[in-house]
């Protein structure tokens, strides 16, 4: 069983570093930025979201809980951000721990999401996947995403 829930104030200071740690590589790998300007890029982008931390803000932090031999335990993380005017939501991160994976808490988490959105009336879930994140990918198609776009770049020398 998984819950999500929302994130409690002592959390998020582990989310943070996670989130730094693991976007800069990201960031890194995607658009050829040194690991230094990616982490620096990674943290700027937390603040523009977060800039209160937790308060009075617009994104969500949630929490992902799994039972786990009869305890909850912290198995991962979501960060989304509700736009009423279009009845939809928007996940920014979705994490579970690596020696979580493949047990299921990946789909159950869009599963609690997806109950929770329907009550307050929110009717779709966007996202973006990097394309080398092909067991991120097959998750989503598992939990019926459908494909609406690429994202691309390319570099150009002067």
């Amino acid at each position: 069983m998984v819950v999500v829930r929302e994130m409690r104030q002592e959390e998020y200071p582990a989310y943070c570093q996670y989130f730094i740690d693991d976007y800069s590589q990201e960031i890194a790998k995607n658009y050829g930025h040194s690991l230094e300007i990616a982490v620096e890029l990674a943290k700027k982008e937390l603040h523009r979201s977060f800039p209160d931390g937790l308060e009075g803000n617009e994104h969500s932090l949630l929490c992902i809980d799994a039972e786990i031999d009869g305890q909850f335990q912290l198995v991962g993380y979501l960060w989304h951000s509700i736009n009423r005017s279009d009845k939809s939501t928007f996940i920014y991160d979705f994490y579970v721990s690596n020696e979580y994976r493949g047990s299921g808490y990946g789909t159950q988490s869009i599963s609690a999401l997806e109950t929770q959105l329907q009550s307050i009336g929110i009717n779709q879930i966007k996202l973006r996947v990097a394309y080398h994140n092909e067991r991120a990918l097959k998750l989503y198609k598992d939990v019926g995403f459908k494909i609406t776009g690429f994202n691309m770049s390319k570099k150009i020398s002067g």
